[in-house]
């Protein structure tokens, strides 16, 4: 397993780690591997490299992770498997990717569920985030206590301002790969085309699609804006990374290491969702500057819209009861 150094995995395993800290700083006994799908400029990227540069200090240089950004290590799916076999150790990854494994982990991708922050924030770090790590769980895998942010989604367009649900009618946008998507987007009337994101730039430029649906940071390093004209503030989605670890090979260290791990990549998620707290207010400014046009939208009426196109029936159907209740006891009624 990779998780450990193969040649120190019975005497590491058995030495505590404030036996380690009163001695000087030595070649890591412990050497892991963390990845991610973001750009090594992102603040998933830096924040997860500052909890590294932290963990190896607090053991005196015991447990070394290294930061593989940028999906270095594969795909999304190849690195969840190479998660689930030991070959990375940890692995930041969307719920809504995340639930062809773990089914529970796309609920929070759920359209309007989440009115603003202080509610994803409440039921994340609440009784709908702990559902969805003691799913991940079952999986052999761990979720660690705090989700990191990606941001709520916002829809674009090259043709004409959508501002309620009647704007979407027949309206060719591009959503991801995702059955929840083209249901969401089905219901409210819209045309959902499936495109991979890295064809998305092209597909708007050749208008093979008029929109799309990203967070104003993807919109702004995509460089979206050269090829849409509106962007409407539908903040339909929001979508987090659980920070996931192979569940045998976590168990195998020091309990030491455990606890300064999981308090390490805790804190800097913490400290990324107050980056991307900032940052979408400058991005906003920037889209702006860039002649992006942004527009205010009648969030009450889509909700209502899917509620009546049966939508959060047949997803309330998806996920069972229990995960339904849950979420609704933290944003209130949907279905």
């Amino acid at each position: 397993m990779s998780l450990l150094n193969r040649r120190t995995l019975i005497a590491g395993a058995a030495l505590p780690l404030f036996a380690i800290n009163t001695r000087p700083a030595r070649a890591a006994e412990f050497s892991l591997k963390l990845a991610n799908n973001s750009p090594a400029t992102h603040p998933q990227s830096i924040r997860q490299q500052e909890a590294a540069d932290r963990i190896k200090a607090a053991t005196n240089g015991a447990v070394e992770i290294n930061v593989f950004p940028n999906n270095q290590l594969g795909s999304d799916t190849d690195m969840l498997s190479q998660l689930r076999s030991g070959a990375i150790d940890f692995f930041t990854l969307s719920g809504l990717i995340l639930s062809t494994l773990v089914p529970a982990a796309s609920i929070n991708g759920i359209g309007f569920a989440f009115k603003d922050y202080d509610t994803v924030w409440k039921a994340m770090d609440g009784s709908l985030g702990a559902h969805v790590r003691s799913e991940v769980d079952k999986r052999g895998l761990i979720a660690f206590d705090k989700i990191w942010d990606n941001g709520f989604r916002q829809i674009t367009s090259s043709t004409h301002p959508i501002k309620g649900p009647a704007d979407l009618k027949g309206f060719k946008i591009r959503v991801p790969v995702s059955p929840l998507w083209t249901s969401m987007f089905a219901a409210l009337g819209a045309s959902p085309i499936s495109i991979n994101f890295a064809e998305v730039y092209s597909a708007l430029q050749t208008k093979i699609a008029e929109g799309q649906e990203n967070p104003l940071t993807l919109i702004q390093i995509a460089k979206l804006y050269e090829v849409q004209k509106y962007c409407s503030m539908t903040s339909h989605m929001w979508d987090g990374f659980w920070m996931l670890g192979n569940k045998r090979g976590f168990a195998a260290l020091p309990a030491e290491a455990q606890t300064i791990i999981a308090r390490e990549l805790n804190a800097s998620a913490l400290q990324e969702r107050d980056d991307i707290a900032r940052l979408n207010g400058s991005v906003a400014d920037d889209l702006k500057s860039k002649g992006l046009e942004f527009v205010e939208v009648d969030k009450p009426a889509f909700r209502e819209a899917l509620k009546a196109a049966g939508f959060y029936a047949e997803w309330k159907k998806k996920f069972g009861d229990e995960a339904w209740a849950i979420l609704e006891s933290e944003v209130g009624s949907l279905s």
